[in-house]
């Protein structure tokens, strides 16, 4: 029996006392209406309208069953609403993978754009390297990841992609600082930070096949996570880095230098699997690129103050305490 409807009926009539009334408001014939109501009390063993007179009136467990009906209908409509908003990927929980150097404003920015997309979806951010979220897209414990691209997974689905130009992190003291731009050539001989292979296989080969196509072959590869730790090392001479413009400037005894032509990009890619039942993957997968697209633009120009790095000169005092 469709309780739903003949509750429905029931209310109309409840509400004209009238069969024929009702029957016009419903907008159906009479006798389906009049079936409707008697197949109702069979089934709940009760007479729900006193038709002894003239005019029909409720009965007692007709009056009871008003609230409860209209209690019902209400609840299946909430019912109605949430799974149509679930169907939509509008709520419950959507796991997205987050790479670590991801800065915090950009963070910030991306759950707030996320809050704005879904504002009833809980967004489980995690932070994780390429490779990890990889093997968790694969095993269908996160629904959507942002990886460093290129990546080698043809059952993912690849969405819009984010690249920003990376220029070169060395020491202000290096002789390499006092020019306003360099190519990749020019980096021969240095040592290079970069992060293990393993954290993101396909960037990894990528940096070293662009570097080796201008002319730059690293003297040794030095390995590094944490972008802390990256620039420790290039602030004690270990190596130069490839890294944003706004990361590098982190540390004032760093230079940037932007590489002629933007050789290299750090490319960012919304990936998902290809059986994911989320509805909601896709539009995230847009929203997030919006974000990092934006948080992440560089700097084009350089700062006159920076052009050179930093010289400290000690005046003369010209009196001479000792005499």
């Amino acid at each position: 029996m469709d309780l739903a409807r003949h509750l429905r009926y029931f209310l109309t009539v409840a509400g004209e006392l009238h069969f024929g009334r009702a029957a016009e408001t419903l907008g159906i014939a009479q006798p389906p209406l009049s079936q409707s109501i008697q197949r109702l009390e069979r089934d709940l063993g009760v007479v729900l309208f006193d038709r002894s007179r003239r005019t029909i009136a409720l009965t007692a467990a007709g009056e009871l069953l008003v609230e409860e009906a209209r209690s019902m209908l209400a609840a299946e409509q909430r019912l109605r609403t949430l799974m149509r908003k679930a169907g939509a990927g509008e709520l419950g929980t959507l796991r997205v993978g987050v790479l670590a150097e991801t800065p915090a404003p950009t963070l910030r920015a991306l759950s707030g754009a996320l809050a704005e997309q879904a504002p009833m979806l809980t967004i489980d951010l995690q932070e994780l390297t390429t490779a990890e979220q990889l093997r968790l897209l694969a095993t269908a414990e996160l629904d959507v990841g942002l990886v460093l691209h290129p990546v080698d997974a043809p059952d993912l689905v690849c969405g819009p992609t984010a690249a920003v130009p990376l220029g070169v992190a060395l020491p202000r003291t290096s002789p390499l600082a006092r020019l306003p731009e360099l190519d990749l050539g020019d980096l021969a001989g240095h040592d290079l930070i970069l992060p293990p292979r393993a954290t993101a296989p396909g960037w990894h080969d990528h940096i070293l096949e662009v570097c080796g196509e201008h002319g730059f072959i690293p003297a040794r590869v030095r390995h590094a996570r944490d972008q802390e730790f990256t620039l420790g090392l290039v602030l004690a001479g270990s190596g130069i880095a490839f890294l944003q413009e706004p990361l590098a400037r982190r540390e004032p005894r760093i230079a940037w230098r932007p590489l002629t032509g933007r050789p290299l990009q750090r490319s960012v890619t919304t990936v998902w699997s290809a059986a994911t039942t989320h509805p909601a993957v896709a539009r995230v997968a847009r929203a997030i690129t919006t974000v990092m697209a934006a948080s992440d633009a560089p700097a084009t120009a350089l700062r006159s103050s920076e052009s050179r790095p930093w010289s400290v000169v000690y005046a003369r005092n010209p009196v001479d305490p000792l005499r």
